[in-house]
């Protein structure tokens, strides 16, 4: 690891720890091991620090994508990889993710640093907004959209679907943070959770169903 990156994840530590706001470049420095001028040969300020943590943040989850084997962000790719998983596939992808958001030490420590920053910074605090509600509702509102256009899910509304999908999945991560014990208890409650949506929203689906088994629209 060299300097930068050292630079990168001790500020992401201490963020967690302190909050963005009641961290200065010195605290970075110190935690690193060096003095502050040497850290301003790697970045000119805290917020660049910061911007550069989110920089890190989107090679990592574009990489937990690649090996879930989704795209993650275009929701026409995924809605034809969708289309064609399993039940059991369907599944697994979801687990992936999820422990992905709740090991993965780079995003807990973001989480954790946004959920202290929600209170004291309105900057940090619509940025806490976008990347657990708003963007992933998005994208799932838009996957939505098109596996009912391509007749795998009824016609339902999709922007409520993908509350009905992301919400009980937010609550058991967020659960998982405060009570790391109840792990094995979310993953299978996530399980049943999918199947369930699936058994709601795929169309000709009967309870017991799978995916592979469902009805031509």
């Amino acid at each position: 690891m060299n300097t930068k990156q050292k630079i990168i994840k001790e500020a992401l530590a201490l963020f967690a720890k302190k909050g963005y706001s009641d961290v200065y470049v010195s605290d970075i420095a110190q935690a690193v091991g060096i003095k502050a001028p040497s850290l301003y040969k790697h970045f000119k300020n805290k917020q660049e620090i910061f911007n550069a943590i989110l920089e890190e943040l989107k090679k990592s989850y574009t990489r937990q994508a690649e090996m879930l084997h989704i795209n993650g962000n275009n929701t026409q790719i995924d809605a034809d990889i969708y289309a064609e998983a399993g039940e059991d596939v369907f599944v697994e992808m979801g687990k992936g993710l999820f422990l992905y958001f709740l090991h993965d030490e780079y995003v807990k420590l973001f989480r954790k640093m946004l959920t202290i920053e929600q209170f004291h910074n309105a900057e940090l605090s619509g940025l806490y907004s976008r990347q657990y509600f708003d963007d992933p509702l998005a994208y799932q509102s838009s996957l939505f959209s098109f596996m009912i256009g391509r007749g795998i899910f009824k016609e339902e509304n999709a922007d409520i679907m993908a509350l009905h999908f992301y919400s009980p999945i937010y609550t058991l991560l967020t659960l998982c943070d405060r009570h790391p014990d109840r792990e094995k208890e979310a993953l299978e409650i996530l399980e049943e959770h999918i199947k369930q949506f699936n058994r709601i929203y795929i169309r000709g689906i009967k309870d017991e169903d799978s995916i592979d088994k469902r009805a031509e629209p």
